[in-house]
């Protein structure tokens, strides 16, 4: 059984690997210079073959030749195939570890064939690329909390400050203090959402899964929005299948109450929400279908983004984290979440579970 160990790891198990470190034409020319390199030497041994004390000392020397010619072969062998992209990575990594990550390391073989110091190459170029993609997702992350937690803030400050100054007549003060209480919720669900968020994305031991109705879930999380549905006059519709799930029930209670609030914030009076579930073999789909403003290309790929919003008219309604909670929650429970959606037709968002 070593054999085969040994026959695997030679033949290497990535199938990206075309080309191997040494070419055959070098290996070729190696033995080539070897088999002159012995030739030669029976030359010696044919030449001195009657004068032992000779045929000693010349061998010596010849000998230490052939050790000089070998171990050059072998270093410009190194240096031609090792170290310069060895060195090549070296100085990269330095950059990245100075915060550097645009650097980008030019292959060595003109041809499209890759050995693994190549794939390593591209493994490594991947990486900073990846590395400078999540520094701007930080860089976006700390701008838009530091935007989001700022504005109802500055609200809080300023109206606290003319409440307190003088500056309100007594029939307006009701109203600042209204403004005041929204800005304080809208802070403390920024402050909440981005806490969970973090949560989720840190956590790495989450409670145990327990069986539970999903048909009665979707109810209830539906239900608790029913006055926000009814002050809109919307028609709201519930097709629900009932059917034993294995999650955190906390947690997919996220993904529905984010679905829910995000088709009543983005239906007009009026208009129409559906929320039904069906069973697919080994899989639930539950979708939350709206008659809302739908959505534009740009909108639906970036709608699962952190902070994203895409509807202006309707930022100040929300802060751009509930669909990348529900995107994540979804992530944990290894399911899938999609969207549909064009601008004026509304949108349909399914979610896809295992049974």
């Amino acid at each position: 059984m070593k054999w085969k160990k040994l026959l695997r790891i030679w033949k290497n198990e990535d199938p990206r690997v075309t080309a191997p470190v040494i070419s055959w034409r070098v290996i070729l020319c190696i033995l080539g210079i070897m088999y002159l390199l012995v030739t030669f030497q029976t030359f010696i041994l044919e030449y001195f073959h009657d004068r032992i004390g000779a045929m000693v000392g010349v061998l010596t020397c010849y000998l230490v030749f052939v050790c000089g010619v070998l171990s050059g072969l072998l270093w410009l062998l190194w240096k031609r195939t090792t170290d310069k992209p060895l060195r090549k990575i070296k100085r990269a990594a330095r950059r990245v570890a100075a915060g550097d990550f645009s650097v980008q390391i030019e292959p060595t073989r003109k041809d499209k064939k890759k050995n693994e110091l190549d794939l390593l190459i591209d493994d490594f170029n991947t990486m900073t690329r990846e590395l400078a993609g999540n520094e701007v997702l930080k860089n976006d992350f700390v701008s838009n909390v530091s935007h989001e937690i700022k504005t109802p803030l500055s609200v809080i400050q300023s109206y606290t400050k003319a409440l307190r100054d003088g500056y309100v007549p007594p029939e307006q003060q009701e109203q600042y203090w209204d403004t005041i209480l929204y800005a304080t919720e809208k802070l403390n669900t920024i402050v909440t959402n981005i806490l969970k968020l973090s949560k989720l994305e840190n956590q790495q031991i989450f409670p145990e899964p327990e069986t539970y109705q999903l048909g009665e879930q979707l109810r209830r999380c539906a239900l608790a929005f029913m006055n926000k549905w009814q002050a809109k006059d919307i028609e709201f519709e519930i097709d629900v299948a009932d059917v034993a799930v294995h999650y955190d029930a906390s947690l997919l209670e996220l993904v529905w109450n984010n679905l829910l609030s995000n088709a009543i914030k983005f239906t007009d009076k009026g208009g129409q929400i559906s929320l039904t579930s069906k069973v697919a073999g080994n899989t639930v789909l539950v979708t939350v279908k709206d008659s809302g403003c739908g959505m534009n290309d740009e909108t639906r790929k970036r709608i699962f983004e952190k902070f994203y919003q895409g509807d202006a008219s309707h930022a100040s309604e929300g802060n751009g984290l509930g669909m990348a909670l529900a995107k994540k929650v979804v992530d944990i429970a290894d399911g899938n979440i999609s969207v549909e959606s064009a601008p004026g037709k509304g949108s349909v968002f399914t979610v896809e579970l295992k049974i």
